[in-house]
Order: structure tokens, then C-alpha cells, then sequence
């Protein structure tokens, strides 16, 4: 379970902000809170904002992180995969407009509960990087039932000598020939099988993020399919049934294998058609998946990762959830995480929108919703509602018309809008002086 996000200059968050899922002492939608690890959580993070303002940075900022996290151990001076991603990934794109930040270092830091322990220790685990390098990484623990008493378990910066405890000579050892200036320890560790690091490792690989935001990743997206989806009946029928809980016109696949003897990469392909009840008769008629509705198509793709994080109690980040999808059927999913029927492993969302219908005090807490809001001089800043206060210091009371309130401005986070005059139409007073001046 995440418990905190933090990061600064990163694209256009210059200072240190934190997306903390910590329940406050807030008294609204009490059965929202989940207790572990002797402290109270939240399962639901929505992030809104204006176009531009910088909320899907949040998401890119955990999403750099995880790929870190999960692909640096190939990372160096002379490995071909560094070379192959330095200029799109391994370089930490810090924020661009001034020139203090150009010289500073881009950070992340995650405080979370790994439940796959079922301890309730509480990890702290970050890294710093700067032109490629990482200068600093931590990772510090503590048990459920201290305080604050972390104690580290490595810590790393450079110029100074590496502090590793509890680790086998060996693991160290192997830790310091093999490490490189790009590479971090959780990484490398994870690949040396060493079982504390790869704990770390595994668990940012058990959250999924899903980026609906990007054109090109929606496209790849929507042709992966479900695990065993080609070979299990069952599977088939369980996303039958999922698809059934906003449209019952499915009743079932056609899966079919395509065989090709011209295609060398040994892949399966497969003709995949749904199964709709013809109007006038018992019989069925296929339609070809892709042929199915995008709002479909982006439910299929979701089917994976939900199923996942809500097995295996981690977290679904996603970019633009409610793109192409009705609001009651994102207010569908986001009760679903809400649900402890549903939801027995305490898995969570936290996603970008626009979809004001869901900016609710009948369904979110004020330290629920999220604002990003970026200033004049193009540094976004991130707060939750109940954080908020206006120039006045009042703060945002629960019984609030929240979706009102934030689009007339009091919150923050619009857009500032001005009338669209350049679109203007030609008038006959126009046409008369462009003649004239040809």
C-alpha cells in the first residue's frame, strides 16, 4: 500500500510536492479508511487539473520512478541499452524554466506498506539523480509497532563510503564491483537475486500504471491480452461477466488461432471476435473485437490490470481514466476500490481526470481529491482539498457544493479562460479593406 509520493524538479514541478494517501482527521465517508500498520490509509487519489497544468507529471513522476526502479541495472557508460535510452529515459527531465533547476538534482521518494510481508513495516525508499547519475538512494524500514524509529537498511551518496546493513559479505561485495554511477542499488540488487532488494524491486512492479493519455501506448494497450485469455474458458467467462456490469450485449469469445507460415518470430496470433445476441433469434452474431466501441475496448484493456492490483492489494495509477468512459462507469471502478466486499486486499487507485461529476462530497473526501495548479511563472503546485485555503484562510467545508465551487474558480486548478477572437468569421467590412490593401 502507497502511503506517500514525493518528488521535485521534475518536468514542471520545480519544488518538492507529496501526494499522501495518509487519512486526515477528517470525519466524511469514514468506511474509506483502511488501518494497517498501525495507522489509517486511503484506497482512492483523484487528480484534477486544467489542461496544461501538470497532473499527468504526477503520473509521469511515478512512472519514471517505477521504470528506474525496474530497468537501471543495465544502465552505464558502455552498456548498449543505456545508450539506446539515455536520451528519452534514463535522463531524469527535469523542470526547464530556470536556470537553477537545470543544476539540480531530480528526486522521488515513496513511503509504503508491502503487504505481500503481511508485517506492517513500513518502507521509505527513494533516489536522486543528476546528468545520468544517481548521487544519492536510501532505504530505511520500520516495524508496525514503532514510531518513528526508521532504521536504515543502505544508504548511498557520492564521494562517501556505501552503508549496507544486514546483508551477506558477498551481497556486498558483488553490490560494489558491479555497480555503476547510473544503476541503482534496488535494481542491480534485484537482478543479484538479493532477496531484501528484490522485495523493493517487486514491489513496484506489482502496482500497474496505465498511461490513457498517450496515443500511441492506448494503441498497444488494446491489442494485449488478458492472461490465458486464448486457452481458458474461465477467464473468457470472467470478463464476460465484468463487461456485464455496465453492458450484458456480450455474451462471449470466438478466439482463433491464425497460423501463418511466412511469420518467423514464433509468435500466436489470434482472430479474436465477441459473441452479441441477435434481436430476432437465439442465435449469436461475432463482431470483431477491435470492431467494438473505444469505451469497450478501453474496459478490455483495463480488465488486466484490476484484476491484478485488486489480487494482489497494490496500486493502479492511471493518466485520463475517464477518457471515453460514461462518468457513472468510472464512478463504477472508483467503487469498486472503495468497496471492502470488493476490494478484500485494500488495493488503490490513483488517477487524473476531468470528469467533474465524480469531484463529489457523496463520494470522495475532501483529502481524496487532488488539485494541480500551475502558476504564472509555469511551477506547478499539488494540494488536496482539505489542504486548501483561500486568501481569506478559510478552508473547504464537507457539506460544500465541491464540482461547483471548483469550476467557478474557488479551488483553483481551471484553466483561465479567454474569448477564442482569433476564430473569428470575416465580415463584410473585412473582405472590403483586404481588397483594398491587395
Amino acid at each position: 500500500m502507497l502511503i506517500q509520493f514525493n518528488f521535485k524538479n521534475f518536468k514542471s514541478f520545480r519544488d518538492e510536492v507529496s501526494l499522501d494517501l495518509s487519512a486526515t482527521r477528517i470525519k466524511e465517508h469514514e468506511d474509506h479508511v483502511v488501518e494497517t500498520a498501525n495507522d489509517k490509509f486511503l484506497k482512492v487519489a483523484a487528480i484534477y487539473g486544467a489542461n496544461a497544468s501538470g497532473k499527468s507529471n504526477v503520473f509521469d513522476a511515478f512512472a519514471y520512478m517505477t521504470y528506474y526502479v525496474a530497468r537501471s541495472f543495465g544502465f552505464g557508460d558502455t552498456d548498449e541499452t543505456y545508450e539506446k535510452t539515455e536520451d528519452s529515459h534514463a535522463k531524469a527531465p527535469f523542470f526547464l524554466y530556470d536556470e537553477k533547476s537545470r543544476d539540480e538534482e531530480t528526486s522521488f521518494e515513496v513511503f509504503y506498506v508491502d503487504h505481500a510481508e503481511n508485517t506492517g513495516r513500513v518502507y521509505q525508499y527513494g533516489f536522486s539523480l543528476k546528468d545520468c547519475e544517481v548521487v544519492e538512494e536510501w532505504l530505511y524500514s520500520k516495524a508496525k509497532t514503532a514510531r518513528n524509529n526508521y532504521r536504515t537498511i543502505f544508504y548511498r551518496k557520492k564521494g562517501e563510503e556505501l552503508e549496507m546493513n544486514g546483508f551477506d559479505k558477498n551481497h556486498i561485495d558483488n553490490i560494489k564491483s558491479a555497480l555503476n554511477k547510473e544503476t541503482l542499488i534496488v535494481s542491480l540488487g534485484a537482478k543479484l537475486q538479493i532477496d531484501k532488494l528484490k522485495k523493493v524491486r517487486n514491489w513496484f512492479l506489482d502496482n500497474a500504471i496505465v498511461d490513457f493519455g498517450n496515443p500511441r501506448e492506448n494503441y498497444f494497450l488494446s491489442k494485449r491480452l488478458p492472461k490465458n485469455f486464448t486457452t481458458s474458458k474461465e477467464v473468457q467467462n470472467n470478463i464476460v461477466e465484468y463487461f456485464a456490469s455496465f453492458d450484458d450485449a456480450i455474451r462471449g469469445f470466438d478466439v482463433e488461432e491464425i497460423v501463418r507460415e511466412d511469420e518467423e518470430d514464433g509468435r500466436k496470433r489470434y482472430r479474436i471476435n465477441t459473441l452479441h445476441k441477435m434481436a430476432d433469434s437465439e442465435k449469436v452474431a461475432n463482431i470483431p473485437l477491435m470492431g467494438e466501441s473505444s469505451g469497450t475496448l478501453k474496459m478490455f484493456t483495463l480488465y488486466p490490470p484490476l484484476k491484478s492490483v485488486l489480487e494482489r492489494g497494490a496500486t493502479l495509477v492511471i493518466d485520463e481514466l475517464n477518457s471515453r468512459l460514461h462518468p457513472l462507469l468510472v464512478r463504477n471502478i472508483i467503487l469498486t476500490f472503495l468497496s471492502p466486499e470488493i476490494n478484500t486486499n485494500n488495493a488503490q487507485i490513483i488517477f487524473t481526470t476531468h470528469d467533474i461529476w465524480q469531484f463529489s462530497n457523496d463520494l470522495l473526501r475532501r483529502d481524496e481529491i487532488w488539485m494541480v495548479n500551475k502558476k504564472k511563472n509555469g511551477v506547478s503546485e499539488l494540494y488536496s482539498l482539505v489542504e486548501f485555503q483561500d486568501e481569506e484562510g478559510n478552508k473547504v467545508r464537507r457539506d460544500e457544493a465541491f464540482a461547483k465551487k471548483y469550476l467557478t474558480g474557488n479551488y483553483g486548478a481551471i484553466p483561465a479562460l479567454k474569448p477564442m477572437t482569433m476564430l473569428k468569421g470575416r465580415t463584410e467590412e473585412d473582405g472590403q479593406k483586404r481588397k483594398e490593401t491587395q
